[in-house]
């Protein structure tokens, strides 16, 4: 007869399952299925099927920028905005990260991405008051807004495939200094927008998205998480919890002086991990790979056989 912990760990494991074949087929662009089976967006997968099911908004890629009313004021000032952008780009504050602090984009540093956060499901980063203080001061009036910060993609990057892992939020970009050409791109689900000086644009960025720069410009944004509208305030409760409870732990910083998440604050010894990892795996590749299975294997033991063998 099986346990109540043995019902509750497999049921976990179909729900686990069940919830990466629903993010899988969810569009009309998907990942290698065995890369989605660990992708984060899968362990977010239980959570982000109540925000689609609960969603006020149509399943679709993009969204024009004027059914958010609320965005009107960052159109608007959007010089403003820029202006402080590019401050901030000429003083050297856009920048990533080696800290180990930042596990939501710490692939993108790679290919030349870099940030500035204003402010990340809480209040405004104590950098971005201090450099920023319009820009902050226009976020701070937009409660919907749940993220923001300057974005660059410089000359010549490609950020790779990927889907976001949170369905609580729609992603608003407001162009600010760019290429003004298609060559600058972003193509979500397969559908292709080129980011323009002065205008917006929202998607949802749980279908997968990659983005390119084929100029020799520098692309500076405004990135923004926008709340997903719910159909229901039991809906949009769940929603501010887990966007206020995972989401704020997710925060990196711009400085030392700002706060750090309590996933940031973990992400750096697990990075050390990696980092070990990919040293043994230049100097020894066999080694590496026998390390790597027989730890998987141990936790598959550990979790599903130990008690039947």
């Amino acid at each position: 007869m099986w346990s109540t912990w043995n019902i509750t760990k497999y049921s976990l494991v179909l729900l686990y399952f069940l919830s990466a074949v629903l993010v899988h087929f969810r569009g009309k662009r998907r990942l290698r299925f065995v890369r989605q089976l660990g992708d984060h967006s899968t362990l977010m997968g239980p959570i982000n099927a109540l925000m689609y099911r609960g969603s006020a908004v149509p399943k679709q890629v993009f969204f024009e920028p004027s059914k958010f009313q609320y965005l009107e004021p960052l159109q608007a000032n959007w010089q403003t905005i820029r202006d402080e952008g590019l401050a901030l780009l000429d003083q050297g504050n856009i920048k990533g990260t080696d800290r180990g602090d930042d596990l939501g984009f710490h692939t993108f540093f790679k290919r030349g991405w870099k940030r500035f956060y204003l402010k990340w499901y809480d209040q405004p980063h104590a950098s971005a008051a201090a450099l920023c203080p319009k820009t902050c001061a226009l976020l701070a009036e937009i409660p919907q807004v749940k993220a923001a910060a300057y974005t660059l993609l410089p000359p010549g990057s490609v950020l790779g495939a990927h889907r976001d892992p949170y369905a609580g939020s729609l992603r608003y970009h407001l162009g600010l200094k760019t290429p003004n050409s298609d060559a600058c791109a972003i193509v979500v689900d397969g559908q292709t927008y080129g980011w323009r000086d002065g205008e917006g644009v929202v998607f949802d960025e749980t279908f997968i998205h990659e983005a390119y720069n084929r100029t020799d410009i520098t692309r500076l944004i405004l990135f923004c998480d926008i709340e997903r509208p719910m159909k229901t305030r039991l809906g949009k409760a769940i929603n501010h919890f887990f966007g206020f409870t995972l989401m704020k732990a997710a925060a990196s910083p711009n400085e030392e002086t700002d706060r750090t998440g309590m996933i940031n604050r973990i992400f750096r010894y697990i990075l050390a991990v990696k980092t070990f990892g990919q040293n043994l795996k230049a100097k020894n590749r066999r080694l590496y790979y026998v390390a790597k299975y027989t730890l998987f294997l141990g936790l598959f033991y550990l979790i599903f056989l130990r008690h039947w063998i």
